[in-house]
């Protein structure tokens, strides 16, 4: 039986150290940790991938929390039956000990316990992710209606606009050749040729 720890951060940027500290002192020698810094959208993650083919039967699986695994609860769900039940891999995760496969020694009841808790932690973080989303579509609508200009300020239109834009309606300078010389994007001088009347 080996002990195996799955570190996962959505970005390059973001730091993996709360989580190794916590694994280490599980513990779960450093070799056997796999990090991924991927999103949490799907597992078609390399370390991840890499961790599946090591596992065997009776092995553990430690992660600090659940979102570690994913943020599609439905997916984490899935995953959680395939090491459990298929792989038969024991899932540790620290920061809720109630999901402690190794603690049911295979009885059912314990099973069922872990189970039941993943089922009702998934439902909180999807309706939390559910009323996260109601919120932001409120607090927009609630700006728009007070006169809140949302995202960036319009760019300025150059001095120089007028005399490109006739050179391109003139079609001695295409569209992208005007935007380069103007430092702009084509879709950006195109739509400063749209109000102009072009």
């Amino acid at each position: 039986m080996n002990t195996y720890g799955y570190v996962r951060v959505s970005t390059r940027d973001q730091n993996e150290d709360r989580q190794l500290v916590a694994l280490r002192a599980f513990p779960v020698v450093e070799s056997r940790v796999y990090v991924d810094k991927a999103s949490g959208a799907d597992f078609e993650r390399p370390a991840y991938r890499r961790m599946l083919r090591r596992l065997r039967k009776g092995d553990v699986l430690v992660v600090k929390s659940i979102d570690r695994l994913g943020r599609n609860y439905a997916e984490i769900q899935e995953q959680w039956r395939y090491l459990t039940k298929e792989r038969s891999v024991a899932m540790v995760v620290l920061d809720t000990p109630l999901l402690d496969t190794r603690e049911s020694n295979g009885s059912l009841t314990g099973v069922f316990i872990a189970d039941l808790v993943l089922q009702i932690l998934s439902y909180v973080a999807e309706t939390e992710r559910d009323n996260i989303r109601q919120r932001q579509a409120e607090g927009i609508a609630a700006a728009q209606a007070r006169g809140v200009r949302l995202g960036r300020p319009p760019k300025p239109v150059p001095s120089e606009f007028a005399q490109v834009c006739a050179a391109w309606r003139a079609g001695t300078v295409s569209e992208r050749a005007a935007a380069r010389q103007l430092g702009v994007a084509p879709s950006t001088f195109h739509k400063w040729a749209q109000s102009a009347g072009a």
